[in-house]
């Protein structure tokens, strides 16, 4: 059965938020050009290495010598994007996500796959977990400028969840914290 490709080579918009309160929130990598939007769920660990990732590769082509592009090397105030989600809903639950850079076109490459349960047959080959589900991808191709605000804004998404107890270092919940000290 052939891939469904949610693809987005220029977006009008590419970014990480939330639903929820902090403890409880879903994040999702949303994805809008034209009136075609897209959003998948991702786990908090996720989207922060994603933002690391990507900075490294734009900081990396700031230092090759002879380098053609021009990387910014802060978030160009015309990018910044502050805005709440648009209508969410869901297309799949993030997996496995691959990150790269594309030369002919100066973008930053973001793939991201579902997850999937796979089970074995008798003979050990492996089915789908419903064997009928389209197979599906979010490929989103991303200018640097964009890249960069893309990067920030899902800093300070992951950064704006529950303060860290100063004693234990475990999150701190709204409704109160016990603190459980460390044996010494």
């Amino acid at each position: 059965m052939p891939t469904r490709v949610h693809e987005f080579a220029w977006p009008d918009r590419v970014v990480v938020g939330t639903i929820g309160v902090p403890g409880a929130r879903t994040f999702y990598l949303q994805v809008r050009a034209g009136r075609q939007i897209v959003s998948v769920a991702m786990e908090k660990q996720q989207a922060a290495l994603l933002a690391e990732k990507v900075d490294e590769i734009l900081d990396q082509l700031i230092t090759v010598e002879g380098n053609p592009f021009s990387v910014p090397t802060g978030t160009p105030i015309e990018l910044v994007d502050n805005d709440q989600l648009e209508a969410v809903q869901e297309q799949f639950r993030t997996g496995a996500m691959s990150l790269g850079w594309d030369p002919t076109t100066a973008q930053v490459v973001i793939e991201a796959y579902p997850v999937t349960e796979v089970d074995a047959d008798d003979n050990g080959e492996l089915l789908d977990e419903d064997g009928a589900s389209e197979p599906e991808m979010l490929l989103v191709r991303m200018p640097v400028g964009t890249a960069r605000a893309f990067a920030k804004r899902t800093r300070e998404i992951v950064g704006a969840g529950r303060p860290t107890c100063p004693l234990c270092g475990y999150p701190i919940d709204a409704d109160g914290h016990i603190c459980t000290l460390p044996e010494v």
